[in-house]
């Protein structure tokens, strides 16, 4: 009989976050507690909590970033369609966020509630850049992506989503380094603006048509 094979205990811990994550008590772009707090509430040492977090960042679930802290920036690991994902250029990502966003507008339009409305308006203002480091710009714009999916009321899409995001994540930051958010962000802004218009009045042609163009709109950017 072979032996029994026990898990490192960062893998463990990394679990334990992962599950936390998964659980919406650290969402996209939320920053986790302090090293010294989080440690403590798992009763594990700093280095076995870094190894885990290297665990998770290394599958896209967290960023640590130096001097600011750790933060959320997927809700699942990838294992089979991350590998997938890694492989496929940003392009092929943006076109399948095409499929998968337009339809969630309108689905969207026609299911959302009043509060998850409101979720979208505010998630809405939370992107607006007003000065934010890029990463967190970044992640508020993710995090209002979202919240539209969410209001289509179909976890397979919000599935979908919550693995392109690391595959992404860093090409966008990357991306607004070279060409930082200006002008073009404000008519960005509009465009997302009307969006949540066509949401707000149940308009499911209006939001698909408006999701579609402004994906269309990023296509051009990497192209």
């Amino acid at each position: 009989m072979p032996p029994v094979q026990r898990r490192p205990l960062a893998t463990q811990v990394a679990e334990a976050l992962l599950e936390r994550v998964r659980a919406a008590e650290w969402p996209i772009g939320h920053k986790l507690p302090s090293e010294a707090a989080l440690a403590a509430q798992l009763g594990v040492g700093r280095s076995t909590l870094r190894e885990a977090v290297r665990e998770l960042a290394a599958k896209g679930v967290l960023d640590s970033r130096q001097g600011a802290g750790v933060f959320v920036t997927a809700l699942e690991a990838g294992e089979d369609r991350d590998a997938v994902l890694r492989r496929a250029s940003v392009l092929a990502v943006i076109e399948a966020r095409v499929a998968i966003e337009a339809e969630a507008a309108a689905l969207a339009a026609e299911r959302r509630t009043p509060a998850e409305l409101r979720a979208i308006r505010r998630a809405l203002d939370g992107r607006a850049f007003r000065d934010q480091p890029l990463e967190e710009y970044v992640d508020a714009d993710t995090a209002f992506h979202r919240t539209v999916i969410v209001a289509a009321h179909n976890d397979v899409l919000v599935d979908l989503f919550d693995s392109f995001i690391p595959r992404i994540r860093k090409a966008m930051v990357d991306m607004l380094r070279v060409r930082p958010p200006g002008t073009s962000h404000d008519t960005d802004h509009a465009a997302h603006a009307d969006l949540v218009t066509a949401i707000a009045d149940r308009e499911a042609a209006a939001a698909a048509a408006h999701s579609r163009a402004h994906l269309t709109t990023l296509k051009r950017a990497f192209s």
